[in-house]
């Protein structure tokens, strides 16, 4: 007998519904979740006008269309950048290129024979340098406050970058000698070394290129530092010209103790005296570099003979030696007041009185 539910001679082959017929089809779970139709259940079919059916999402058709939106965003991102980089509305600011330095170097002639002695102490105790700081000690600098666009950092950078400047120019004994150049030179904006360096190799009395605009060196075959101890006084004044230079004026009266080359300490010292007054420029990059463009250079020095070459180096007047005759009235360097005069006469109260 055939089992239940089947014809009792079995269920005739080639019949509708038998196993063959479906065998091949097989209703799997993946099968079933890729199906495009589903059933609603009995509880959806309750509602008014529901249908037997709904369609399913083709879940590889919604991954793709989130695939092209995807690249067509990082496509417009990239080119938005690429534009915004080639145009934006922002205009970069032009690099600025340091001016060329500015110079004026002017001989100061003593009125009579220059005053000496063997006691360098007694020489800068009775001239005007006698209350003068020693070294870089008399380059003092002021209170720093911030300033529209700069913080007080940046201005204390300016400032002690200027003093560096002066320490390293006027005080070395090295580059006073004419020994060296380059403790002076590292602390400028690279654009002005091609300056700098014409300077030294082909000296010009143009106002562009004389190494006694630059720095203070004496001739060695002519004079040598009776005492290392120059005596200093002067003043640093910081200010913001725009929202992107910071500039330092500064004034500074040097008073070196000089002796003739090559003599002994027995030998007669006098007194030279060097003003400078300079103008510093400071860019952001300067600041952070610890560099400085520098502007103007305004020299005076004496005791010098009007005719001496000061273009090169600096032929200072020793003791008991006096100038030729001729030039303006005395010019005090210890005074306030600017020269003018292409060579000045040094006044008497500038000299110890000895």
């Amino acid at each position: 007998m055939g089992g239940p539910g089947e014809p009792p001679a079995g269920t005739p082959e080639g019949a509708p519904g038998g196993e063959d017929e479906y065998r091949s089809v097989v209703f799997d779970e993946s099968f079933v979740r890729a199906a495009r139709l589903q059933e609603f259940s009995a509880r959806e079919r309750m509602g008014d006008h529901a249908r037997a059916v709904r369609r399913r999402p083709n879940p590889h058709r919604r991954l793709s269309r989130q695939v092209v939106i995807l690249v067509v965003l990082i496509a417009v991102a990239f080119g938005t950048a690429i534009y915004m980089g080639v145009r934006h509305p922002y205009e970069t600011p032009a690099g600025r290129r340091p001016e060329p330095l500015r110079m004026t170097v002017i001989p100061l002639a003593p009125q009579g024979r220059v005053p000496g002695t063997e006691k360098v102490a007694d020489l800068f105790a009775k001239s005007p340098a006698a209350q003068f700081g020693v070294g870089a000690s008399g380059i003092a600098l002021p209170a720093a406050r911030r300033t529209a666009h700069f913080s007080e950092d940046q201005v204390v950078a300016a400032l002690a970058t200027a003093k560096d400047y002066l320490v390293e120019s006027s005080l070395d004994p090295d580059v006073l000698s004419g020994r060296a150049v380059r403790s002076a030179r590292v602390l400028l904006d690279p654009a002005q070394l091609d300056q700098f360096d014409r300077s030294f190799r082909h000296p010009a009395a143009d106002g562009r290129h004389a190494p006694t605009g630059w720095l203070v060196r004496f001739d060695p075959a002519q004079a040598a530092l009776a005492d290392p101890g120059v005596r200093v006084h002067g003043s640093l004044r910081a200010g913001e010209t725009d929202k992107e230079t910071l500039e330092v004026a500064s004034d500074h009266t040097f008073v070196y103790a000089l002796r003739p080359a090559g003599a002994g300490s027995r030998a007669r010292a006098s007194l030279f005296t060097v003003r400078r007054e300079l103008h510093f420029r400071f860019d952001r990059d300067d600041l952070r570099m610890h560099q400085a463009e520098l502007l103007v250079s305004h020299v005076q020095a004496g005791p010098l003979s009007c005719a001496a070459d000061t273009t090169h180096r600096l032929r200072p007047l020793l003791a008991g030696q006096k100038a030729g005759p001729g030039g303006p009235a005395g010019t005090d360097p210890f005074a306030t007041g600017q020269a003018t005069a292409l060579c000045g006469s040094l006044a008497g109260a500038a000299q110890p009185r000895l």
